[in-house]
């Protein structure tokens, strides 16, 4: 049998205390730093991913895309499917600079994606079920999302560039 140090079964006792004491008063023993309160308007949260550090931008400006993809959806189910598709290019420009933050610093580049997946698949369901002539905007937003999840993947699975 290997004997485990002293050490390391200290410092799972405290984590475990720690988790125990944190859940007893309700609070979440993890809070991530993208932590969008839900009073928090979409202006100020458009102001605060302006001025966010780096890394922490991607979650932000996707936070934001996927508030303005539901509203977009909710335009759709009420059968305003003008005023959905101008909420399209917001989408995408959001998700775009989502992208791009999470490329240039190399964070939350799997979140980003997974995010730019589930929006990609919420307007392919949701084409389905507007008119003929609404389906072309819904399309080409598919498309850039699925362009940005390519990129995505490349800065995650391509090739690294010698410097």
């Amino acid at each position: 049998m290997t004997r485990i140090p002293v050490s390391i079964l200290m410092l799972l006792a405290v984590a475990f205390l720690a988790t125990f004491v944190l859940a007893a008063f309700g609070l979440p023993a993890f809070v991530p730093p993208a932590f969008v309160p839900k009073d928090e308007t979409l202006d100020q949260l458009v102001a605060r991913a302006e001025s966010a550090r780096p890394e922490d931008r991607p979650a932000l400006y996707i936070e934001i895309a996927r508030q303005k993809a539901e509203a977009a959806h909710k335009l759709y189910d009420a059968g305003n499917a003008e005023a959905a598709n101008t909420a399209l290019p917001d989408v995408v420009a959001f998700s775009k600079k989502a992208t791009e933050a999470a490329i240039s610093t190399g964070k939350r580049l799997k979140n980003t994606e997974i995010a730019l997946r589930k929006m990609a698949e919420k307007f392919r369901d949701i084409k389905r079920t507007v008119a003929f002539d609404d389906q072309a905007p819904i399309q080409q937003a598919v498309d850039e999302l699925e362009k940005m999840r390519t990129d995505l993947l490349s800065a995650m699975f391509g090739k690294k560039r010698s410097k």
